[in-house]
């Protein structure tokens, strides 16, 4: 055994797992869906690209045991990892339907590789000391990198560059091993190989699920992932559970730590059917997953009985094919066609996980197993009457103000669906697949205009316009026919209201700023723009903001994040002298058209492109001018 270098190089272990975890969850889970989903390959592509990489992933997860290519296990994790991080970067490229299947294969195929090649020879890079603490170290990492807020609300680009910066990482990682150590079990367990693949198949089965069901709807993610606070102490979640899953699979064992991670997930998954309780349910998930990860690096590698390194690697490649990817893919196929995990299945996971040991307790103490049945019997019995007779109060803010949408008749003026193919895409932001929209309950589609679409009002508005929106529609908005909703904020509803439509941003949103910055006025349009109608829609449009006396102005002041330019005091829009005078109208025009991000001031998005100009023209001779010299 290589024991003085395995020991020195422990770290080796806690990096290579951190960073197959991180790649697997931000990229090939992640980044990577959204990536297609840019692209236009949803629904049927998706499932299909999808399928592909869990093709992948299965194939190579079974055959690598088998196959004597790059018998040296640093050279397997070195291929393995070039595979992962070459995907990664391809992903980058425009791709269509049959290169995104190839790419999603070579994702699951480098995966495949990696997960099996390290559980194999996992000892050999986390040395004789600790060997279960370096694993729970290196998941808990991984987790807490992917909830690392900056590069969780990456772009799906950044996050596949991320990913393959890591994969060089992990490849360096694996530099100056020569050989790996004997083949021994470091912890002892009681649970047969039959039964851990059936648990932790179960266990990713249920992750799978509420991962994509909390993915999917906007209230869900907002009291989970929504923030740097939620996401850090997720991070942190996962990172103090994965160091205590290790501690607990040493000296409680593998049944144990099983059991408790399906206790913690599955009332997760129960808590998650109201979205009253996301707020416990955000605790629970973390720490039940992270116990479970540990334990499913673990098992293989160190804990599960071996003869040999062939029969280690098998039992690796089956607990990855058939737990990892079989779980994942029907975890994932259950959120998107019911949009829940039904108690039933919760209640079968549990038989399946904790049945054996179950029995054996009930039977050697019966009275303290009758005495615990009668309890849960009746604390069931008091949620039933006194906690639901309270679940309106415990609704969270957004779904509170969804039931004020709903009440106040909003959908009778407002869809909450953005056309594909339409100009919709322009206006309004990203499209939602029809699975999104019907795991809506009720779903909010709308089948009348009268007021613009709503469906990713949240990355369009600011509150603070909202607000001033509600309180005198007219004036914040010309010829607006709604009514004042100022009633509402006499008390909480305008608040929730206000939280619900905050909410409403969608997924991916790349695609469509893309398209935002592309745009332009076309040059025939540009030259029938008319400066004295251009006056004339600024004092409708924008005068409220920007005069004076404006009066959104005046009420709001104190409330601006930035308080919008006085166009009485001079020269206001500084504009490159290098620019011409088509730049400077187009610059002008873009703004008027889509506002400015991170103020509060709106875009125009529904003017037609006569107007823009027109009062692009008009700012451009009155307003703005070059910014001199210096």
């Amino acid at each position: 055994m290589l024991r003085g270098k395995a020991h020195k190089s422990g770290w080796q272990g806690v990096v290579l797992v951190a960073v197959t975890y991180v790649y697997f969850l931000i990229f090939a889970q992640f980044a990577f869906v959204h990536r297609l989903a840019s692209l236009g390959l949803e629904d049927a592509y998706l499932k299909a690209v999808m399928a592909a990489m869990a093709v992948g992933g299965i194939l190579v997860s079974l055959i690598a045991p088998r196959v004597k290519m790059w018998a040296a296990p640093a050279a397997r994790l070195r291929a393995g990892f070039v595979a992962a991080g070459a995907a990664a970067l391809l992903t980058l490229l425009p791709l269509g339907l049959a290169s995104s299947l190839e790419v999603s294969f070579l994702i699951g195929a480098g995966l495949g590789l990696l997960t099996v090649t390290l559980a194999t020879d996992l000892p050999a890079w986390t040395g004789n000391r600790n060997p279960l603490f370096k694993v729970g170290l290196g998941t808990g990492i991984g987790y807490l990198i992917c909830n690392f807020p900056p590069l969780f609300t990456a772009t799906p680009a950044i996050q596949a560059a991320a990913a393959a910066a890591l994969c060089v990482a992990g490849a360096i990682a694996t530099m100056g091993r020569a050989q790996p150590m004997q083949v021994e079990a470091m912890a002892q367990t009681e649970v047969s190989f039959v039964r851990a693949l059936m648990c932790f198949t179960a266990l990713v089965w249920l992750d799978s699920a509420a991962f994509l069901i909390i993915q999917s709807s906007p209230t869900l993610k907002a009291g989970t992932w929504d923030g740097s606070v939620h996401l850090w102490t997720n991070g942190l979640l996962h990172l103090f559970a994965a160091v205590a899953s290790a501690w607990l699979l040493r000296k409680r064992g593998l049944s144990f730590v099983l059991i408790s991670a399906f206790g913690l997930l599955g009332v997760a998954c129960l808590l998650l059917l109201d979205s009253s309780r996301v707020a416990l349910a955000s605790v629970f998930y973390p720490i039940g997953v992270s116990l479970y990860s540990v334990a499913l690096v673990a098992y293989p590698s160190l804990i599960a009985p071996a003869s040999s390194f062939a029969e280690r690697g098998r039992k690796a490649g089956w607990i990855y094919a058939v737990a990892g990817w079989c779980g994942s893919a029907l975890g994932i196929g259950m959120g998107q066609n019911l949009g829940h995990v039904p108690p039933l299945f919760v209640l079968a996971a549990g038989c399946a996980i904790a049945l054996p040991l179950l029995v054996k307790a009930l039977m050697s103490r019966r009275r303290e197993a009758l005495a615990t049945a009668l309890v849960l019997l009746a604390a069931l019995g008091v949620d039933r009457i006194v906690v639901a007779g309270h679940t309106a109060t415990k609704r969270s803010q957004i779904e509170r103000g969804r039931q004020v949408y709903i009440s106040e008749g909003c959908i009778s003026c407002h869809s909450q669906y953005v056309r594909p193919n339409s100009p919709d895409e322009l206006m309004w932001g990203p499209v939602e697949s029809v699975e999104q929209i019907q795991r809506q309950h009720p779903p909010l589609i709308g089948n009348r205009r009268q007021g613009p679409d709503l469906a990713e009002v949240g990355n369009r508005r600011s509150p603070l316009w909202l607000m001033a929106h509600f309180y005198d529609p007219a004036e914040v908005s010309s010829r607006s026919i709604m009514p004042s909703f100022a009633f509402l904020f006499r008390d909480e509803r305008g608040d929730d209201l206000l939280a619900y439509l905050e909410s409403l941003k969608g997924g991916d949103t790349t695609a469509h700023l893309a398209a935002e910055q592309a745009w332009h006025l076309p040059a025939t349009v540009e030259a029938q723009a008319n400066a004295v109608r251009g006056a004339a829609l600024f004092q409708s449009y924008c005068g409220t903001c920007h005069n004076t006396d404006g009066r959104t102005r005046s009420v709001w002041e104190s409330s601006f994040r930035r308080l919008p330019t006085n166009f009485a005091s001079g020269r206001l829009i500084d504009l490159p002298n290098s620019d011409s005078r088509e730049q400077r109208m187009n610059r002008i025009a873009h703004i008027t058209k889509f506002g400015i991000h991170g103020t509060d001031m709106p875009g125009h998005e529904y003017l037609p492109n006569e107007e823009i100009a027109s009062i692009s023209l008009w700012l451009l001779q009155n307003i703005a001018q070059p910014a001199p010299n210096r």
